[in-house]
């Protein structure tokens, strides 16, 4: 429920009412601290391509009585959302994991609303990646083979149309290594 690499709340500023997308939900847990955060008059919308995460993600949600959070089937990379639908997209260590990450930048700024905001927790590289390590499925399913250094994330998110790009490295994650044999 809790997997993830990051707090993208701390840098979402939600605020009461917003519509909020959560990019690979999962359990739900993201989304149930947004739900929150945007009250009842606000909206929380999760995406998971596993019928198992949406199931879990539902009941969850009904658990826990959160009446402004549903969950899609679908994949981040082609959104079940309308275009210019969202205020405010999230994520929590799930876009290193895609393929094609330019289409799913793409693909969030096409949901967001004019002046919407994407803020996301994810893994990025500071130095290119070995191919070895590129071709590690282990390493990719844990997250650190589908990294991409911080200018391609930078690049592609400008060509996807965002603007005011911040990449905010945690200092603590400068200083880890990777060591692969």
């Amino acid at each position: 429920m809790g997997l993830g690499c990051g707090n993208p709340q701390a840098i979402a500023a939600l605020r009461t009412g917003e519509v909020v997308l959560d990019l690979g939900s999962g359990g739900g847990f993201d989304c149930f601290l947004a739900a929150r955060r945007v009250g009842e008059t606000g909206q929380v919308i999760g995406v998971d391509m596993t019928p198992e995460m949406i199931s879990k993600a539902r009941a969850n949600a009904e658990k826990g009585g959160y009446r402004n959070v549903e969950f899609r089937l679908g994949e981040i990379e082609n959104l079940p959302i309308a275009d210019g639908a969202v205020d405010v997209i999230i994520s929590n260590c799930v876009i290193n994991l895609s393929p094609d990450k330019p289409r799913v930048f793409a693909e969030a700024n096409r949901a967001l609303k004019p002046g919407g905001r994407l803020a996301i927790s994810d893994v990025v590289a500071f130095a290119e990646l070995p191919e070895e390590v590129k071709r590690d499925m282990a390493l990719y399913t844990g997250c650190m083979a589908g990294a991409s250094l911080v200018s391609e994330v930078e690049a592609m998110l400008e060509a996807s149309g965002f603007t005011d790009i911040r990449v905010a490295p945690k200092d603590e994650s400068k200083s880890s290594t990777l060591k692969y044999s």
